[in-house]
């Protein structure tokens, strides 16, 4: 075999990539070996590939998604500085979130065993959420009823003869996507302190009274044929989200979005974009105070 002919478990040992990951990599184009044998199919890597290899490591190493680490390396190649800069400095900002999580749970772990109780589902955590396909309908209305009203014809077309007969399926919980700007506000006005309640928490407490701009969603599969009566079928795109699970009744929400927002605050950080709702738990099956809800809000480093 030739010098410059690594073999796949040679160069997984050389690189501490596995196997297994080798060959994920190769199925997306991340690092593809330079032959194959036409035969077996054996993989091999030359020596010039071994420091692209021991890179990725190091990339994945600092938590980059696969789509990131993909960027990374293809910005770096073409000499987008920018993007690079930009990828480093995303990961770095969730570096910094992930640390002011923990040392919220080290804080909580020093006091009485009391104090734990309600703490599982309430801490916000980074997440990035896939794009998704989904038949929505938007309206503008006092936020409960408006809600249960756009549920029922999202899942009334989903029952239509037409939607059955083309295997239209829900296959996520429901989402409601709030356009309301809730950032806005006083900066000279908004508490920072433990003790006060962010502007973005007051606005989001408000809207149960108020009329507005809601859009609700359900991700599905199929085909989708009759689109009408205001139902559109469109994709949420992917997006880096601070994530909390809120566990009890619906008005009680308010209590997890001044958690969140006190947390960003913390943080420095903005929102950046439309607030997702996602329903978890069927509330016609559900105790009140067991509903789980998700929220998902997108964010930046404040200007």
């Amino acid at each position: 075999m030739p010098a410059d002919r690594i073999p796949i478990a040679r160069f997984s040992a050389i690189t501490r990539i596995s196997q297994r990951a080798l060959r994920y990599y190769d199925r997306l184009e991340i690092l593809v070996p330079e032959a194959r044998d036409p035969f077996t199919g054996y993989r091999y890597y030359t020596s010039s590939q071994m420091e692209l290899g021991v890179k990725i490591k190091a990339i994945c190493s600092l938590g980059f998604s696969l789509e990131d680490l993909k960027t990374y390396l293809q910005a770096e190649a073409c000499g987008d500085w920018d993007t690079v800069d930009s990828l480093m400095e995303g990961r770095l900002s969730a570096v910094r979130l992930e640390i002011l999580r923990l040392k919220r749970i080290e804080a909580l772990l020093k006091e009485e065993r009391t104090e734990l109780i309600g703490m599982a589902l309430t801490e916000p955590a980074v997440k990035d959420v896939p794009a998704l396909r989904v038949i929505c309908r938007k309206e503008t209305g006092i936020l409960s009823p408006t809600i249960e009203k756009l549920i029922g014809e999202l899942f009334s077309f989903v029952d239509l003869p037409a939607s059955k007969r083309n295997q239209l399926k829900v296959i996520g919980p429901v989402i409601a996507i709030y356009h309301e700007d809730c950032a806005k506000g006083n900066e000279n006005d908004r508490e920072r302190g433990d003790e006060h309640v962010s502007v973005e928490a007051e606005a989001i407490s408000d809207w149960s009274e108020k009329e507005v701009s809601i859009e609700v969603a359900l991700p599905i599969a199929g085909k989708v044929e009759g689109e009408g009566s205001g139902i559109e079928v469109k994709s949420l795109p992917a997006a880096r989200m601070l994530s909390m699970i809120h566990k009890g009744s619906y008005p009680t929400l308010h209590k997890s979005y001044q958690s969140v927002f006190k947390y960003m605050a913390g943080a420095g950080l903005e929102v950046a974009g439309p607030i997702r709702e996602l329903y978890l738990s069927d509330p016609c099956k559900t105790a009140e105070e067991e509903l789980l809800t998700e929220i998902q809000i997108p964010y930046r480093k404040e200007r």
